[in-house]
């Protein structure tokens, strides 16, 4: 008696696992969520205590669905371990800086800007331009640089820079 009912637990619980395990794989794309690297950052000093980064980075839609954006934030932490938010450049402004500073390098990807859509499956190369108010030196000179970009549904993906650079 005690060696049956044993085996029918067992029986049940594979079953169970089974349907858990089939739930989760139809619903691996349903997750809102963006994978990515940042590819080039490029700086410019604007004064002695200002800066700009130009960051070039692609970008994956891992969901089932379009991701359409929001917001774009980027923050650096400094060489001291500080958290600085930066504040996005908007697009022609940006490829004005392109324009008056050909130290730059030309302007490879379209900004992400809002209501930017991202494909399902879909990986694009984009750019993003931010003003951090701290000298040139502590941006280049930073521990980690990240993307957050929010989706209009309130999804939310960051992209960290690789610690390595």
């Amino acid at each position: 008696m005690r060696l049956r009912f044993l085996l029918y637990a067992l029986i049940g619980l594979a079953a169970v696992a089974g349907v858990v395990a089939w739930v989760f794989h139809v619903q691996r794309g349903a997750h809102m969520r963006l994978e990515g690297s940042i590819l080039k950052v490029r700086t410019l000093a604007t004064d002695a205590n200002s800066s700009v980064a130009l960051i070039d980075f692609r970008v994956t839609n891992q969901a089932d669905y379009t991701w359409m954006v929001r917001s774009v934030d980027v923050s650096v932490i400094d060489g001291q371990g500080y958290l600085v938010e930066g504040s996005t450049i908007a697009d022609p402004d940006a490829a004005r800086l392109f324009d008056y500073f050909p130290l730059l390098g030309q302007k490879f990807n379209d900004s992400l800007t809002m209501r930017s859509r991202i494909l399902p499956h879909q990986t694009v190369d984009r750019m993003i331009g931010v003003r951090f108010e701290i000298p040139e030196a502590q941006v280049l000179a930073r521990k980690n640089l990240k993307i957050r970009i929010s989706e209009v549904d309130r999804g939310e993906s960051e992209i960290e820079e690789n610690p390595a650079r």
